[in-house]
């Protein structure tokens, strides 16, 4: 079994559900008492989210790579970013390591891939849904990906900064977010990607009629085939 080497904190609330999850698919894959091995180094997010209110991405980059390269000292063997947003960084992350970095765009393009789709709704921080690092990564895949409008995608950051990154999971913002899915719907998506790992707190597949792509899940089910493949 490999070690994998967590980079935590952004959010908390989505950290400890990759714990749970990885420790889950290792033990239906080995059986018995097996879980996984993995070292979680947990930021303080404040610290982020500081670092992005001045628009200091490179210290936000610089700060990813020092947390990676820690990780690689202590002798993981693969390396998570556990938030879609900070995959901003993914490319610089791995150029600065000698190991893997398991990336969660390539891993959600090739779910939608497996359900033979090609153009899915995306929501996430604004750096996810406005930036080109995370629709390139599924381009590549020759996925198409369509984003909320202005108001929509302002809304799905600030619940995602004041609530979801705080534990809070309130149902008027569970029927903002399904409005805006069922929009997405109409304008031609065939999935939705839940490109926030803490979205799939607030967002169940049974909520939707179309098919949801859990990042979180699909990350930690990647990165469990990596230690274990």
């Amino acid at each position: 079994m490999r070690t994998l080497g967590l980079i935590g904190g952004t959010g908390w609330v989505s950290t400890i559900e990759y714990y749970r999850l990885i420790n889950e698919f290792t033990n239906e894959r080995l059986g018995g008492l097996n879980a996984a091995q993995l070292i979680i180094y947990s930021v303080n997010y404040a610290d982020i989210e500081k670092m992005y209110q001045r628009n200091d991405t490179f210290s936000i980059m610089a700060t990813m790579k020092h947390i990676a390269l820690k990780l690689q000292a202590a002798e993981v063997d693969g390396i998570l970013l556990c938030a879609n947003t900070l995959h901003r960084f993914a490319e610089d992350v791995q150029q600065a390591l000698k190991i893997p970095l398991v990336h969660i765009g390539e891993a959600t393009a090739s779910e939608i891939k497996k359900a033979d789709l090609n153009k899915v709704g995306l929501l996430g921080t604004k750096y996810t849904m406005e930036l080109d690092f995370y629709q390139n990564k599924l381009a590549e895949s020759g996925i198409e990906t369509l984003t909320p409008d202005a108001d929509d995608r302002a809304f799905i950051h600030q619940c995602i900064s004041e609530e979801l990154l705080k534990n809070q999971f309130l149902p008027d913002s569970k029927k903002r977010f399904l409005a805006i899915i069922d929009q997405l719907v109409s304008q031609g998506a065939q999935g939705i990607v839940l490109g926030c790992t803490e979205i799939p707190l607030l967002i169940k597949p049974e909520d939707v009629s179309i098919p949801v792509f859990n990042t979180t899940e699909i990350h930690a089910k990647a990165a469990v085939n990596f230690a274990l493949d």
